[in-house]
């Protein structure tokens, strides 16, 4: 019996130890980077958790609040955000980067802000959190870089049937002994002269689906981006009729959704209590004449 209880107590314990392993090696497989500004780029390995300093939003939350007209203290939630120094707004993705919205970061912070129990949120809570929302909203962004990933190389193939560039454009060799700039002869030439589709398309660039590539990785930081007005546009302005301004033009906002009817706010109590009281008066009122 000794010994049965012995190998009992060995096995829990190892099956305890393995278990501690597992979960300790699982935990280390991705990391979290925090950052102290909610704008700019943060650099990490694909995988790892994306969080945001509460302080680098201490000034939006205030102005937030402030301006939600609920009687909200500003400096009350902007200090109370600012005591939490990681909030997760996303993820580096499984490519050369992504971002990390300011619509995600505003719904993060508001989250985050509700979840602290502050009393700086005024009387009407829902109002108060969704003008913090849309004010984190608009003043943060973040590019999201993953230093770990690794191009997928795709070398082109020499086309079959002759001899030159399988993309067509140089010159070579057609069937029926025929040579020559491969981009001057016309299909469905009776002759032999004519050019068939190429064999082998991999030499074209194509974009990979779920793949998103930070601007910062996409171009260079000397370069001009597409659209740009102080680039030169090669007579695009006299193709399409259209300057830089008009390419520009358009400002989409994200909006604040409206909080729910069903939702019962500080007013509503308060009108409540004093009902209350009031009733309670008057009952007592009566009681007191009836007993007179």
């Amino acid at each position: 019996m000794l010994v049965r209880k012995t190998l009992t107590v060995t096995a829990i314990a190892a099956f305890v130890a393995g278990g501690a392993f597992l979960s300790a090696g699982t935990a280390s497989a991705s990391q979290q980077v925090v950052s102290t500004s909610c704008t700019g780029t943060v650099t990490g390995q694909m995988g790892d958790q994306v969080a945001i300093d509460g302080a680098s939003v201490k000034t939006l939350v205030t102005n937030g609040a402030n301006n939600a007209g609920t009687l909200a203290v500003g400096s009350w939630a902007g200090d109370s955000i600012a005591k939490n120094h990681a909030i997760p707004v996303g993820q580096v993705p499984n490519s050369a980067g992504g971002e990390a919205t300011g619509v995600a970061i505003g719904k993060a912070v508001r989250t985050a802000l509700a979840n602290s129990g502050t009393w700086g949120l005024g009387l009407d809570w829902n109002k108060t959190l969704n003008s913090v929302e849309s004010t984190v909203a608009k003043g943060c962004n973040l590019t999201l870089l993953a230093s770990n990933y690794v191009a997928p190389s795709t070398p082109g193939q020499p086309g079959a049937g002759g001899t030159g560039t399988p993309q067509g454009g140089g010159t070579g060799t057609v069937p029926g002994g025929t040579s020559g700039n491969l981009s001057n002869l016309n299909p469905g030439n009776a002759a032999g002269s004519g050019t068939a589709p190429m064999r082998d398309y991999g030499g074209i660039p194509t974009a990979t689906a779920g793949t998103a590539v930070a601007p910062g990785a996409r171009y260079p930081a000397n370069g001009t981006l597409p659209g740009d007005a102080s680039a030169p546009q090669g007579d695009t302005g006299a193709q399409s009729g259209q300057g830089a301004d008009i390419r520009d033009a358009g400002n989409a906002q994200s909006l604040a959704s409206p909080g729910s009817s069903n939702d019962v706010q500080l007013p509503m109590l308060l009108a409540v209590i004093v009902l209350a009281g009031v009733t309670a008066g008057l009952v007592r009122t009566w009681a007191l004449r009836r007993a007179s």
